[in-house]
């Protein structure tokens, strides 16, 4: 099971060093909008409702104890390699949480404190949360195992609040409030990146500023799009706005999704690079009780606009084709064998109601 912890976490960071996902964060006039495009090799995903009172126990590794919980919300996340192990979502209380690859974590040391991968940690705080400042506190209770690739996380809730979670040098390194001024984060820290941009004169108008960091780049592009839209009195929706910055920091042929997060009501955007029109689908439109159906959506449909209804009960055997799918499409640069495919598969089939 360690191994296929590592392989399925591994194969986020493929292309890491010059291309990779874009996250942001808008909160004007009382309206929250979270935006991310996630860029990768293979396009498979789907789209998981998964329900309030579910007990869970997190996967054994040689590290520490396991941890068992009940979700105390319900959430829309969005997966690649199996149910339960998202890349990002939003709960019902809508917190969003989301991650990017950042070369050079280390997370802390072993410890008392059980522990979770790097997937696994998104659920746990999904299912968990309703602040950021609630999520930061879990940093007493778990932790990332050291073995897991090197990631950090935009996290946002429905009070208008954002945080940046890294680790760096072992430590938990966080950006909020004051220290996060634009909630922006591609693929280097945050406070690299914070100050590049700050003496670059890009949010004071030098639109010839320049990086030959790729990453640098997508992130000067989107602090200062989501500057201007904070600043000026656009016509624009918000949520449109956000689609807008996403294009503009899109990386051809390799963004696979762009997701916009309505915070404020409770909806989520989404679209594919193949099937490139709109998708939507509301909290209100969902039975989150622990008994209700588990449905879900592949995410690479022709469908348009509003598409709840269009969710069909998510099995083993689906769980078993997304699985099986992704990791086909990215044997090239991971193997994962037919045992830890099915381990994987086997996970999400095991939950059930408290």
């Amino acid at each position: 099971m360690k191994r296929l912890l590592i392989l399925v976490c591994g194969l986020l960071g493929w292309f890491a060093g010059t291309r990779a996902c874009t996250t942001f964060f808008i909160n004007k006039d009382g309206k929250l909008a979270f935006g991310r495009n996630y860029d990768w090799i293979t396009d498979a995903g789907f789209v998981a409702k998964n329900n309030r009172g579910l007990l869970k126990t997190s996967f054994k590794n040689q590290e520490g104890g396991t941890l068992n919980w009940i979700s105390r919300y319900g959430s829309i996340t969005f997966n690649q390699y199996g149910k339960e192990f998202p890349t990002g979502g939003m709960n019902e209380k809508g917190l969003v949480v989301e991650l990017m690859w950042l070369d050079g974590s280390v997370y802390p040391k072993t410890d008392d404190r059980p522990t979770l991968n790097v997937l696994q940690w998104i659920q746990y705080q999904l299912d968990n949360c309703a602040t950021i400042d609630e999520v930061l506190a879990t940093d007493k209770l778990i932790r990332i195992g050291a073995d897991n690739p090197p990631l950090h996380y935009l996290v946002a809730d429905a009070a208008g609040n954002a945080a940046t979670i890294e680790f760096l040098n072992g430590k938990t390194v966080v950006h909020k409030g004051n220290n996060l001024p634009l909630p922006v984060l591609t693929n280097t820290d945050y406070a690299s990146s914070a100050e590049a941009v700050r003496t670059s004169g890009v949010l004071q108008g030098k639109a010839s500023a320049t990086f030959n960091d790729n990453s640098l780049q997508r992130f000067a592009k989107a602090c200062s799009m989501v500057n201007e839209f904070r600043q000026d009195d656009s016509k624009k929706s918000i949520i449109d706005f956000s689609f807008d910055i996403l294009n503009n920091v899109a990386q051809p042929g390799w963004t696979r999704w762009s997701i916009v997060y309505d915070i404020s009501n409770k909806a989520i955007y989404f679209r594919t690079a193949r099937f490139t029109s709109i998708k939507s689908v509301a909290f209100s439109d969902f039975d989150f009780a622990c008994n209700s159906a588990s449905i879900g959506q592949d995410m690479n449909q022709p469908l348009h606009g509003k598409v709840a209804k269009e969710f069909k009960p998510f099995t083993k055997d689906e769980n078993k084709k997304l699985v099986e799918r992704s990791a086909e499409e990215s044997k090239t640069q991971v193997t994962i064998s037919e045992a830890d495919r099915v381990k994987q598969v086997e996970y999400a089939a095991q939950i059930s109601c408290k």
